[in-house]
């Protein structure tokens, strides 16, 4: 009796170990990507993740809310991949934190652009009128770029371009009333201020038309849109999200010109 209680208690032991190996092969497998409200989501979903599942692994997506925990999170191990940031903000975010994060490769990026829901020309602007720009150091001072590139503002020639705020506007021709919110902010601003500068992919999931900004911005290099991953994941997880961005069946979602993406505008180079 001593000996039959003996092997089934081997048995089950047994069965245990195998079955926590195979749940551990599968958690290995399983990787949460991160996204902030917009269209990068969806470009993740359909131009990405397919790639990926044929790979093995098991994607599963998480919106957040900000700019800030998608990073935080990233570097903590609860996502493995995110994708909403352009490279210099990765760059200044990480640098700024100490994280060991990096940028895989770029991705097509939608502008940001100037939007109205009360002028339709800017010659209609009136001394005071509230515009609004995302209160991020990077966002902001790319806010402020773009500002400057409608012809609305003049920015001092003196200030690194990244580092700039509305105190270091020089000229306002309109008398502007420069307003730094929280990015996810901008497009409801519109309810209230007279223009925003909305990144494109909050302009995107707030339904606004990308074809009636008032500007759009043309994108310097490194303000296209980059897969983030660990450091540590490069060997395995980079490469092969490395491989799904060359591949033809990414190529063809992003050319789709009955989709969203084929108006993003695409890497100047790539980081592979």
């Amino acid at each position: 009796m001593f000996k039959k209680l003996i092997v089934a208690s081997l048995a089950i032991l047994s069965s245990l170990i195998v079955l926590t190996g195979c749940d551990n092969a599968k958690k290995e497998n399983q990787i949460t990507v991160g996204v902030a409200a917009g269209p990068y989501g969806d470009m993740f979903k359909q131009a990405i993740a397919p790639g990926l599942e044929k790979k093995g692994y098991q994607v599963e997506i998480r919106e957040f809310s900000d700019y800030v925990q998608p990073n935080l999170a990233l570097a903590n191990k609860e996502i493995d991949v995110n994708l909403f940031q352009h490279l210099t903000y990765l760059i200044n975010f990480k640098q700024a934190r100490n994280l060991d994060i990096t940028a895989v490769g770029f991705v097509p990026t939608a502008g940001a652009g100037i939007y109205s829901n009360k002028i339709t020309d800017f010659s209609q602007l009136k001394p005071g009128d509230q515009v609004t720009i995302a209160n991020d150091v990077t966002n902001e001072a790319r806010a402020l770029r773009i500002l400057e590139a409608a012809g609305l503002i003049k920015l001092d020639p003196n200030v690194d371009k990244n580092n700039l705020t509305p105190n270091n506007v020089i000229e306002n021709r309109y008398g502007l009333n420069i307003v730094p919110i929280e990015a996810p902010q901008t497009p409801r601003s519109l309810d209230s201020a007279v223009l925003s500068v909305v990144n494109g992919n909050y302009a995107i999931g707030a339904g606004l038309d990308l074809s009636k900004a008032l500007y759009q911005e043309v994108l310097d290099k490194d303000l296209k849109n980059v897969i983030a991953i660990r450091n540590e994941s490069k060997d395995k997880l980079g490469k092969d999200i490395i491989e799904v961005l060359k591949s033809p069946e990414f190529a063809q979602v992003i050319n789709d010109k009955n989709g969203i993406f084929y108006t993003f505008q695409k890497p100047d180079y790539q980081l592979f």
